[in-house]
């Protein structure tokens, strides 16, 4: 198995045991990390606070388009492979589109039930469709007061841009 990929499977442990033991999931990390037992990878630790980091978004996303199926009512590893592959395919800009759910669907298939891989692979594809309009609303959000910051100074800079250019001959 690859680095990355053990290091999913490292990071849907402890997403699923802070999940079942009803604890802060960035403490259970912590505490992870320190014990080193098994050991959890730098890049276990960023996808778990990335998920953590966009845990309600991605949860909302979920639920969105589950289809037949309320949150609070799917598999725990099913949830929990899903925040993790949709964190993968939304916001992990160095993870290609189709690993991030080609290692979702392997770790349904290695964890989960015979029809898990199909539910997360409808799931994430129905994600990756909307990828480019959850990004930009995302993005809006996120940034409305600074985009609205940023446009003064362009808006000053224009006419003096008009002025140059009505004076070149």
């Amino acid at each position: 198995m690859a680095a990355r990929s053990k290091a999913r499977k490292r990071a849907l442990d402890v997403l699923f045991e802070a999940e079942v033991r009803g604890e802060p999931v960035l403490e259970l990390l912590d505490e992870r990390v320190a014990d080193a037992s098994p050991p959890v990878a730098p890049y276990a630790a960023e996808l778990v606070r990335g998920v953590q980091a966009h845990r309600d978004r991605l949860d909302e996303l979920i639920a969105e388009h589950a289809e037949g199926w309320a949150l609070d009512r799917m598999p725990a590893v099913d949830r929990n492979i899903l925040r993790l592959g949709g964190y993968e395919l939304l916001w992990a800009d160095d993870v290609p589109d189709a690993v991030a759910i080609s290692e979702a669907l392997a770790l349904a298939r290695d964890l989960s039930t015979d029809a898990s891989p199909a539910f997360v692979n409808g799931v994430l594809a129905r994600l990756l469709e909307l990828k480019p309009a959850i990004v930009q609303a995302d993005q809006q959000a996120e940034g409305e007061p600074q985009a609205a910051a940023e446009a003064e100074p362009e808006t000053e800079a224009e006419p003096q841009a008009e002025a140059e250019a009505g004076t070149r001959p």
